[in-house]
């Protein structure tokens, strides 16, 4: 036995992908006292400026972006009450498509190896029991989501550790509810382009191929206001139009596929951390 605390870490593209994705683990397991680590890989540069300005409109000020959305980060992070925060810093990509994916600093460029060598480091200082990120499409085709994917693998395969890593995603009766709730309030369930997404697939996983449902309701207002901290950004986020109570009501679960295991514990599973405790 060690007197080491459990220890969560969540690799995430941009600052709000935490609160989108794993809000819920992320304030619950806090509350549990494990220890819970976010790195975020980019600066969010490529993010809505003030007054909801996109990049390369006049106006978009990116080191004004990049500032203005790292304050949010550390707001969200002290809502969901986050342990440790890492930023590596790497200059926002943009949308699979835009100019800014050839930028020689964007992430997107960044060879998988010096990012993995850096995420590494932080493992091994960290010891996670629990790794999460995105699958090898990023979830929805975002260089960066991918980007984050390729080097947290790679990251796991120059250390010794052996922890339980997972990829977020949405069991496709979810994305229906999400289709009829936008419908709702009069939005359209965003189609990925064919020529911007890298590997056009249909978001999120039959039901049944979701290895861990992990319940997070009681937690889904820590994580509301988690992406109400990311105001800038209000704009993108559709959650945030359906109010804080039916926000809890639809997004009470957060799921994942486990694709690392030395637990042997059995799936389907409802904590990231099933057979560690």
């Amino acid at each position: 036995m060690t007197d080491r605390p459990l220890t969560l870490m969540a690799v995430h593209a941009h600052p709000d992908d935490e609160a989108t994705g794993t809000g819920g683990v992320l304030a619950r397991y806090a509350a549990e006292g494990i220890r819970t680590v976010l790195v975020t890989c980019t600066d969010g540069g490529c993010g809505d400026g003030p007054g909801g300005v996109k990049p390369g409109d006049p106006g978009h000020d990116p080191a004004a972006v990049t500032r203005m959305r790292r304050e949010e980060l550390e707001a969200s992070r002290d809502v969901l009450k986050i342990s440790d925060l890492e930023t590596l810093d790497y200059a926002d990509s943009g949308m699979m498509g835009w100019p800014s994916n050839d930028a020689p600093n964007s992430f997107w460029q960044t060879p998988v190896e010096e990012g993995a060598a850096r995420l590494a480091e932080l493992m091994r200082h960290y010891r996670p029991d629990v790794v999460v990120t995105y699958d090898e499409n990023g979830f929805y085709g975002h260089p960066d989501h991918i980007q984050a994917h390729r080097i947290t693998m790679a990251a796991l395969e120059m250390t010794d550790l052996t922890p339980k890593v997972y990829w977020t995603t949405v069991p496709r009766s979810m994305m229906r509810r999400f289709g009829e709730v936008m419908s709702e309030f009069g939005e359209d369930m965003p189609e990925p382009d064919p020529e911007e997404a890298a590997a056009p697939v249909e978001i999120g996983l039959p039901d049944d191929e979701i290895t861990t449902w992990v319940d997070t309701t009681a937690f889904s207002g820590q994580k509301y206001d988690a992406l109400a901290a990311h105001a800038s950004q209000g704009e993108n986020i559709f959650f945030l139009k359906m109010g804080k109570e039916r926000f809890g009501e639809l997004m009470g679960v957060e799921t994942f596929v486990r694709v690392k295991d030395s637990t042997g514990a059995a799936v389907p599973e409802n904590d990231l951390f099933a057979g560690l405790r």
